[in-house]
């Protein structure tokens, strides 16, 4: 189980969060691993090769966070393994301490 830094991590504004992402592209397993300094660290099993891992990034955090794939934005570091996500659809930081995330 992970736990985000809410003031560093994530940031909300109304139904949206924004996360700083550090992404471990051809890794043996796909998955949030938890946190890396002050992003989530991700594994993804895909290359970074023609947006491969940026695709399965997205349907990683779409299961994770329980958002339809379209509700994801990667809004910053699209080819770098450093990533700003945006996550829209999430109703509000409750969620997230329900799912014990926060």
């Amino acid at each position: 189980m992970w736990c985000l830094r809410a003031n560093k991590t994530v940031s909300q504004t109304k139904n949206e969060f924004i996360l700083k992402i550090k992404v471990e592209p051809r890794s043996s397993r796909a998955g949030v691993v938890g946190l890396y300094g002050d992003a989530l660290k991700v594994k993804l099993t895909s290359p970074p090769v023609e947006g491969k891992a940026n695709k399965e990034l997205i349907e990683v955090l779409a299961k994770e966070f329980n958002v339809a794939k379209k509700d994801i934005e990667i809004i910053a570091g699209q080819s770098s393994k450093n990533k700003t996500v945006k996550l829209t659809g999430v109703q509000d930081i409750a969620y997230l301490k329900k799912q014990g995330q926060i």
